[in-house]
């Protein structure tokens, strides 16, 4: 990050957790650690910056506090395989590439996609059917947003520009059940996530070409 993005993401992170402290905002520490580095996570993904791997281990970390407060159990167990799988691309990112070098942008290929569509549908019905039966408080979102993000955290760990694409339609999602659930900070913190999303999306673009 360029020092004045540092700068930025200090300040507002101590004004948050300030707020937060003092019980001037209505959130949580743990909501408040999770929306700062949740943030910086996605922007080192946008700058293709190898750092993104560990700040999001400790995203995850938070996430998996924060999801087991609001039962929603299929987004906790998420971040627990957010959290291999984080260890995974932080070790592909820097060693993936051809002679294990670093890798780079590419596209899907198109029978890796035609497989990750169709387990993904499976997944889902079979989810939901999983959340109904432990009384998840939103079956149906939890199990298709929980679907797209592994897929999607997948296809980033092997630095497919099309991961983009599945983090743009989980946040979509993402933003309705949490603010239906009373996580305010984490919905405005999805929607941040879409929009950088769209920016890296646009930025990796670039790269591929």
């Amino acid at each position: 990050m360029k020092k004045i993005e540092m700068f930025l993401a200090t300040i507002i992170s101590a004004a948050l957790f300030g707020l937060s402290y003092f019980s001037i905002l209505p959130f949580s520490l743990t909501e408040v650690a999770g929306f700062v580095t949740g943030g910086i996570c996605v922007w080192l993904v946008v700058k293709e910056n190898i750092w993104n791997w560990p700040v999001g281990i400790l995203n995850n970390i938070f996430f998996i506090v924060l999801f087991l407060q609001a039962r929603l159990f299929a987004d906790t167990a998420l971040q627990v395989v957010y959290i291999v799988l984080g260890i995974l691309g932080w070790y592909w990112w820097l060693k993936g590439g051809k002679n294990k070098s670093k890798l780079k942008v590419a596209n899907t290929p198109k029978q890796t996609m035609t497989w990750l569509i169709a387990i993904s549908i499976i997944s889902t019905a079979v989810l939901t059917y999983v959340l109904i039966k432990v009384n998840d408080s939103a079956p149906f979102l939890d199990a298709v947003t929980t679907v797209l993000s592994l897929a999607a955290q997948f296809l980033l760990t092997k630095k497919y520009i099309q991961n983009w694409y599945f983090w743009i339609t989980a946040d979509v999602l993402y933003i309705y059940l949490y603010f239906s659930r009373g996580l305010t900070l984490t919905a405005i913190l999805y929607a941040v996530f879409m929009t950088m999303c769209i920016v890296g999306l646009i930025k990796w673009q670039k790269s591929l070409k």
